[in-house]
């Protein structure tokens, strides 16, 4: 061996491996699925699977590697999220929660803010509502900042906290500089300065963790917000170039994948050997069965490229050095939305068929039914961003 190779392979030698993001959820799989009734319970993650995802380090996954994060791409973010979501999609969505706003952090606040939450020996992990319900005034070195904020997911292991701030300019949203709609400025500050409402009581997602709290009135320094919209990333690879929205619309999307995956998984093991009155036989080898399950499963199948083609083709964009196009931010809010309208007609058909197993309170297909229609209701997939998404696509298609 020459010199020259031999320098090659020791430098090689000290390059860290690559996590492999995915053995690690799956290996957590079984600790999840033992926790669902404590969560539940808890209405939030159990301290073993808060403690196993700092363990596995997935809080910090898509963190720049500057700040010691994992810095993963598009598709090992969807993967893993629909892994957990196969699981437990309170799991799922919470850890979505905290791995995106830990991320946005990280990746687009200011140099001093990125020291003190990742400099120290423990590290940040984020939660919370970057929509406008918060209100800021600019002033020296930062902004004055404060409101009340639903559905902060995640937050009851969070130790910072993230709001989205209008900010006001004489009384009135100033508007983003060339951009479009008003400037939201999301502030971060850390959990002794805001307080935890002890409301989240649903029929679904039980487990989220997905509380109120407040930000009381305060200052922020300039290097612990972020505006909403940018594209400009302080640190990390190009994928934040894509902005936060299409990175956050992803996740949503995968989650769905994990839950309609899983119910079709049970509802093959449900009437594997079945018998039911006035079926002739075995319900699985029953012809309207088998039709329906071939049409559902290739509508998952179909959502499942769909979502990574989009996502990919977008990160592909800005890996190389090029910007999202008009079009494929209409696809972003298209494949999120459809995604969820395919996998409530999964996840319901495999439900329909599943009979007293659905409604028991153990069942995973009853979870999974319950979750994914609550899952329908968020704001970025509700039936309005189909609309708003029309025109970049029909643009397309007639060029």
């Amino acid at each position: 061996m020459n010199n020259q190779s031999a320098e090659r392979l020791e430098r090689e030698r000290r390059v860290p491996a690559k996590p492999d993001w995915l053995s690690r959820i799956r290996s957590l799989l079984p600790l999840v699925e033992s926790e669902v009734q404590s969560c539940e319970q808890l209405r939030t993650l159990s301290p073993p699977l808060v403690n196993a995802f700092k363990e596995t380090e997935l809080f910090w996954m898509l963190c720049p590697s500057e700040v010691g994060g994992g810095g993963c791409g598009i598709r090992e973010l969807i993967e893993v999220i629909a892994e957990l979501a196969w699981a437990d999609c309170s799991a799922s969505w919470t850890l979505t929660a905290n791995v995106t706003s830990t991320a946005a952090a990280a990746a687009f606040c200011g140099d001093s803010a990125a020291d003190v939450m990742f400099g120290g020996k423990t590290r940040a992990i984020g939660a919370g509502m970057f929509g406008p319900s918060g209100k800021s005034i600019q002033v020296p070195g930062g902004y004055q900042a404060g409101g009340r904020f639903s559905f902060g997911s995640g937050c009851a292991h969070a130790s910072w906290f993230g709001g989205g701030m209008l900010v006001m300019d004489e009384g009135k949203p100033r508007p983003v500089p060339q951009g479009k709609g008003p400037e939201v400025r999301v502030c971060f500050v850390p959990r002794e300065k805001v307080r935890v409402l002890d409301n989240w009581d649903v029929r679904g997602l039980l487990a989220t963790g997905s509380f109120d709290y407040e930000i009381p009135e305060q200052f922020v320094a300039e290097d612990f917000t972020l505006e909403r919209q940018s594209v400009v990333p302080r640190r990390g690879h190009a994928l934040f170039k894509m902005g936060l929205m299409p990175i956050i619309a992803s996740v949503h999307a995968a989650m769905v994948l994990g839950m309609m995956k899983r119910s079709l998984n049970e509802i093959a093991r449900i009437v594997d050997g079945k018998k039911r009155v006035g079926y002739s036989g075995v319900i699985g080898d029953y012809p309207t069965f088998m039709h329906e399950f071939s049409l559902h499963e290739a509508s998952y199948m179909a959502a499942r490229d769909y979502v990574l083609t989009v996502y990919e083709e977008a990160e592909a964009a800005v890996m190389a050095g090029g910007t999202v196009s008009e079009y494929q931010r209409a696809r972003f809010r298209q494949v999120a939305t459809w995604v969820h309208k395919v996998g409530a007609d999964v996840v319901r058909f495999a439900y329909l068929w599943s009979g007293s197993e659905g409604y028991r309170g153990s069942s995973a297909i009853g979870r999974m039914f319950r979750d994914t229609f609550v899952a329908t209701q968020h704001i970025y997939v509700d039936p309005i961003t189909l609309v708003d998404s029309a025109p970049g696509i029909l643009k397309h298609y007639r060029s």
